[in-house]
């Protein structure tokens, strides 16, 4: 480019600025706007949204277990049904942490004083025992729980003897 084209191109685009400072008092204002109503709607909308955050932050942690069902079957299905540690390990933390969180209900909506979030608290409860119910089911299949008679029969007293039979060599003379 040359010295001349650029100075053309230069002196446009400050002109264009220049040229281009709009007011805002020549605009007319949009239909359905009133500068009246501005500071009224302004705080009102700033209430509902801080309120709609915090439901929507309760809601979230609400179905946050529901949402660690598919993480906690696929932890399940890779942690096989043998009787090892890492099995176990596996499956004790996929009974501890929900229990742990049933505990904690309380201070994990603390926040949210405030509002009531009963209804969020029982889907939060309710989350946790399906993990714990998966748990369970994975204790069962991998022979960990005592659910068959077998399973209790050092509890189970040995009958008691009905009759006594006793002898020995017989002879018999014919």
């Amino acid at each position: 480019m040359s010295s001349r084209q650029q100075s053309r191109r230069l002196k446009w685009t400050l002109d264009n600025i220049r040229t281009n400072k709009i007011s805002t008092e020549s605009l007319a204002a949009p239909p359905g706007y009133s500068s009246a109503s501005v500071g009224s709607s302004i705080e009102v909308s700033k209430k509902t949204d801080v309120s709609r955050l915090i439901t929507k932050k309760s809601w979230d942690l609400a179905l946050a277990p529901l949402k660690q069902v598919p993480m906690n079957l696929f932890i399940m299905y890779m942690a096989g049904n043998s009787i090892s540690i890492f099995p176990i390990m596996m499956v004790g933390m996929l009974l501890m942490r929900p229990l742990q969180a049933i505990w904690s209900t309380k201070t994990t909506f603390k926040m949210m004083e405030n509002t009531n979030a009963i209804l969020q608290m029982i889907v939060y409860v309710l989350g946790n025992f399906v993990n714990i119910a998966l748990a369970l089911y994975k204790c069962h299949s991998m022979g960990l729980l005592p659910t068959y008679a077998s399973d209790w029969l050092a509890f189970v007293e040995p009958p008691a003897r009905q009759e006594y039979l006793g002898g020995g060599p017989i002879l018999s003379l014919s």
